[in-house]
């Protein structure tokens, strides 16, 4: 079943509230957005921070290639800086 109107303008307009808060916690010179929902009856984005010279830049983003994991003290780090930016 496809996503009703009302439900895509809600889910679209948390999608720019959650992108303007990346910018405005890290700064990034773009967001890359990606769209999924293929695997299942569900409907998720991935919202990719990216910056000049940085390695995908002028490209997709691919899910975490160098399979790079942050602490868990780093991961609370991130979440309160985007929590304070909303």
């Amino acid at each position: 079943m496809d996503i009703s109107d009302e439900d895509r303008n809600r889910l679209f307009a948390d999608v720019a509230r959650a992108a303007k808060a990346l910018h405005k916690a890290f700064a990034p010179d773009k967001v890359n957005y990606g769209a999924y929902g293929d695997t299942g009856c569900h409907l998720h984005m991935h919202l990719v921070p990216k910056y000049k010279g940085q390695d995908e830049w002028g490209g997709v983003f691919r899910m975490n290639p160098d399979k790079k994991y942050l602490s868990e003290a780093e991961y609370e780090e991130m979440i309160a800086k985007i929590r304070e930016s909303l």
